[in-house]
């Protein structure tokens, strides 16, 4: 399958997938929120997406989602440069984050299919994101569809990518491929690319998929490390490319030892001085205090280095 629409290549560079700190009584801190994002920004990230799945975005509410946009924009955050995670497994509350996006001009909305029923057909997944374009029924709106079928329970097939690109080409305008597996991420770029541009959500895969003219990253490890994946994505074949590479493998390599966003968080503490980092939200659970010193231990060992990573 070979796509035949006009290219589009609607953003390139790093669009960490944003981490949500959260206060005392596990809510949404919204400065310590917008402070890390506008580091980001400032250390050369093109922009953010905040309440993807790293950014633990199903276990908040609407109304929270779009109280922590609206105060990311009112701190600096430019709107044009949020790729707002909208997913929900309601459709109405999809609609409702969406609009939203459109109202505040965010960049586009990163868009899950609906995720608490697990073997609907490809059809089901089709009329799902037709409800929603069509209730939305807005020219501005541009989705990335975001695959990661080993959390959600739902994978996008090429059929739904095609159909839907087919039906929507203006909407359509990426692919965030989280499925973290090589040679699937690669079928589907040689697929859709450059008609429907294929972003990375698995590191590894950053020069393989770069080879193949993926021009940006929604990346986790960008929270942490946003110069070195930047340089994977911009600078993959070039002197470096391999030394950055093995670094991002051996970064990975800590947080397999751990939950995910939980080691982020830890991380993000250890880095700020700022204790708050290390709360997530339930049925995430925090990292314990021995899991935390020796994260902060493995971290020493990597020698973090802003200024580079």
């Amino acid at each position: 399958m070979t796509s035949t629409t006009t290219p589009t290549v609607p953003f390139s560079g790093i669009w960490p997938a944003l981490l949500t700190p959260l206060d005392a009584q596990h809510n949404i801190d919204i400065p310590a929120m917008a402070r890390h994002a506008l580091a980001l920004l400032a250390r050369g990230c093109t922009g953010i997406t905040p309440f993807g799945t790293t950014g633990e975005g199903p276990s908040f509410t609407v109304e929270e989602r779009i109280r922590a946009i609206d105060g990311l924009v009112t701190a600096g955050v430019p709107a044009e440069r949020i790729l707002v995670s909208t997913s929900c497994a309601a459709l109405p509350d999809v609609v409702i984050l969406t609009r939203h996006a459109l109202q505040i001009g965010a960049h586009g909305c990163l868009m899950l299919p609906p995720f608490f029923l697990k073997g609907v057909p490809d059809q089901g997944v089709i009329d799902s994101f037709r409800w929603v374009i069509d209730t939305v029924n807005d020219a501005r709106l541009r989705i990335y569809l975001y695959h990661i079928p080993q959390v959600s329970g739902v994978a996008l097939s090429h059929h739904v990518i095609d159909t839907l690109k087919k039906l929507y080409p203006s909407t359509i305008v990426g692919i965030k491929d989280s499925g973290c597996q090589r040679e699937p991420s690669v079928a589907t770029a040689q697929a859709f690319m450059p008609g429907v541009m294929v972003y990375v959500g698995n590191e590894p895969d950053l020069q393989t998929m770069g080879r193949l003219g993926s021009q940006g990253a929604v990346s986790g490890v960008a929270n942490i490390t946003p110069q070195l994946v930047q340089r994977l994505v911009r600078d993959f074949d070039q002197a470096g490319a391999e030394a950055d590479q093995a670094r991002v493998l051996q970064f990975l390599k800590i947080l397999g030892g751990y939950g995910l966003t939980s080691a982020f968080k830890g991380m993000m503490a250890r880095l700020t001085g700022e204790p708050g980092w290390m709360r997530v939200r339930p049925p995430l659970v925090q990292l314990s205090d021995a899991e935390y010193q020796r994260l902060c231990a493995e971290l020493e060992v990597f020698k973090l280095d802003p200024k580079k990573d």
